[in-house]
């Protein structure tokens, strides 16, 4: 037992070690090249949409770490038997195959979207590092000797992870100070912010906002080297300092996920700071019969906005600050697209690094390659915040309130029922634009039993929210949200 508990060990370790090593170069020049990252990012372009799905509806933002836990957790499997192969005397097949878990790393580096040349380098390095490690624990030594080197080694490996998760998260190389804008935001109208307990915010912090992206390591370009392509008729090169002194607009805009349920949490509203993407498009120039504005982000994510309605006079932009601060790195610093009115994954790239003006006929972006909807207006819906689902609350006057949204049409009204009976009308609070989220309240007489309470807004345009509950493949979900109380 003791021979083959060390073979296990032996196969654990120089997983450990190939992982420390190839963690420790990624880091220390581009941590999305990281060998599991660049194997996550190729599981998740394979993984079919139904499967996708599943896992943001079942997991929410832990999908990332629940794939990479499960990535590493497959590997430390494999490198387990591959220690037991070992033991019986095949010390370099063993080594070998550890060796080719890096050089799959490699192969799946070389074929992202937005590799570079180097970035083979992390795995090639992790294949060397766990073959050497492997060949020397189970090589013929004393039991002491053995035990020194798996716990030097193990050491090793650990600190070796830690120091390249530490060089991954490192912050930008510089700071950025963004200027008052030309175009200040409406001041906030008394009362956009009903501040009711559990309700959410009017503005939503940066640190509550809603991430759902493909990166499994946020993006830091470096703000210094930051370039953004636009191709148009002809193709024009911004720095951030030609960002910064252009025209900056600051609007309140709320953005959606499509992938976001019936009551779902991935929707927030902020204040954006920007340049109006018209602008940016009209200097590159517009080529006849483009109607695709084909953005990629610095990891190579692809997203394909309609430009007729970027060019519609909606306050669509290149945002560089989010509630008066720069893009935190989860959201897309130094620069992004916020495009008011359309789902996140057609409007507001993160990482942002090239724009293309193009067709639709002739390109087609990431998840409109996996068959979701190329239009994407976002859906008349709405939520309700408090109380809380399966909440006991007391019989008497209960205060029912939440948000509806309906961005670039604005939300006109919203009405509430109980347990399938008529509906009433809440009070909307006020708005400085359609482009945001509107709170609301309704002052419910509460009698004791359990209740069903439903919400359904109606937009300005005069469409009124689907009841019918729909999935949001492939263009948004549909349906009233509703939650169950009991009254006591």
């Amino acid at each position: 037992m003791g021979r083959v508990v060390r073979a296990g060990g032996a196969g654990l370790l120089s997983a450990l070690a190939a992982l420390g090593g190839g963690e420790l170069a990624a880091g220390a020049f581009r941590p999305q090249s990281s060998p599991v990252v660049v194997v996550g990012g190729t599981v998740i372009d394979l993984t079919p949409t139904p499967v996708k799905e599943f896992a943001v509806r079942t997991f929410g933002t832990s999908d990332k770490p629940i794939l990479i836990g499960t990535i590493i957790a497959v590997l430390l499997g494999l490198a387990l038997l591959l220690g037991l192969l070992a033991e019986t005397g095949r010390r370099v097949p063993a080594a070998a195959g550890v060796a080719g878990l890096g050089v799959l790393g490699a192969v799946a580096a070389a074929t992202r979207p937005a590799s570079a040349p180097l970035d083979t380098v992390p795995s090639l390095l992790a294949a060397l590092v766990g073959a050497l490690t492997l060949l020397a624990l189970t090589r013929p030594a004393s039991p002491a000797g053995g035990r020194r080197a798996f716990l030097l080694i193990g050491a090793g490996a650990v600190a070796a992870i830690a120091g390249g998760r530490l060089l991954a998260s490192r912050a930008p190389s510089a700071a950025l100070v963004l200027p008052r804008p030309a175009g200040p935001a409406r001041p906030l109208p008394a009362g956009a912010d009903l501040r009711v307990p559990g309700l959410s915010a009017f503005v939503t912090p940066a640190a509550e906002f809603y991430r759902v992206d493909t990166a499994l390591v946020v993006p830091r370009p470096d703000l210094d080297g930051w370039t953004l392509r636009v191709h148009g008729t002809r193709t024009i090169e911004l720095t951030m300092a030609d960002v910064l002194r252009r025209g900056l607009i600051e609007r309140d805009i709320t953005l959606a996920c499509v992938s976001n349920e019936v009551g779902g949490p991935y929707v927030g509203n902020a204040r954006w700071l920007g340049v109006p993407l018209a602008t940016i498009l009209r200097e590159a120039g517009i080529p006849a019969g483009a109607d695709q504005l084909l953005s990629r982000s610095a990891d190579g994510w692809t997203g394909g906005t309609p430009v007729d309605i970027v060019m519609d006079g909606r306050d669509a932009m290149l945002a560089i600050g989010m509630n008066g601060l720069p893009l935190p790195p989860e959201h897309g610093f130094p620069a992004r697209l916020v495009v008011p009115g359309l789902y996140g994954y057609v409007s507001a790239t993160k990482w942002v690094v090239d724009l293309k003006l193009t067709r639709y006929a002739g390109e087609r972006a990431y998840w409109t390659e996996r068959g979701w909807a190329t239009d994407a207006p976002i859906k008349t819906m709405s939520r309700i915040d408090v109380p809380a689902p399966l909440k006991r609350l007391r019989a008497g006057a209960v205060q029912v309130a939440g948000v509806a949204w309906a961005q670039h049409r604005g939300v006109a009204g919203v009405e509430v029922r109980v347990d399938g009976g008529p509906w009433h009308e809440a009070a909307p609070a006020a708005v400085p634009s359609p482009d945001t989220w509107r709170q609301w309240t309704w002052t419910w007489q509460a009698t004791p039993g359990s209740h069903t309470l439903e919400v359904r807004a109606t937009d300005a345009a005069g469409h009124t929210q689907q009841s019918s509950r729909v999935t949001p493949f492939p263009d948004g979900a549909t349906g009233w949200h509703s939650v169950v109380v009991t009254v006591v």
